[in-house]
């Protein structure tokens, strides 16, 4: 089976940002949002006021039907009277996440490490990404450096749920 064979909902927890860049000159912070979006999917976090290391704790449901459809994460500084201000993006590659649900794993140990997905130039990779199983499930915990910016990481978590896997005419879900 391949990864063109799986669609589900993708959890893309948004935890935290790191040494986000400064925006805002007289407070030396800035208020940092983001914003996902894939394929016609477009989300919005809160605004975190004077903060470069905000915490947003929040969670994004996303349809995939195409593991190649690029998920982009951009991040903003809102403010007042102009124009909000870029802070960086970055790509999440599910990949990787997905090759570890084609394994076909079950009955492991929780925190079990399936597979560790290695920095590189193809993603946008701070650290180390463990693809660890959990409570009968694969969650994938990245730290993403932000591109096209001077400083900045933001923290997420994959958890791929109600998975449906296609055979010819029949569909099985895998919730």
């Amino acid at each position: 089976m391949n990864n063109d064979n799986r669609s589900g909902l993708l959890r893309i927890r948004l935890l935290r940002g790191h040494n986000l860049a400064i925006r805002d000159a007289p407070t030396r912070s800035s208020d940092p949002y983001v914003v996902i979006t894939s394929a016609n999917q477009k989300f919005k976090s809160r605004v975190v006021k004077k903060n470069c290391n905000p915490e947003w704790n929040e969670e994004f449901t996303l349809s995939v039907t195409d593991v190649n459809t690029p998920i982009k994460l951009a991040v903003f500084d809102k403010d007042r009277f102009t124009k909000d201000d870029g802070m960086g993006d970055a790509e999440i590659d599910i990949k990787p996440y997905m090759e570890c649900l084609n394994m076909g794993l079950e009955n492991l140990p929780n925190g079990c490490v399936v597979k560790r997905v290695q920095p590189s130039r193809s993603n946008s990779l701070a650290d180390e990404s463990p693809c660890v199983w959990n409570d009968g499930k694969i969650v994938q915990d990245m730290t993403l450096r932000l591109q096209n910016v001077e400083c900045g990481e933001i923290m997420i978590q994959l958890q791929l749920f109600n998975v449906s896997i296609f055979r010819g005419r029949r569909t099985y879900s895998l919730a």
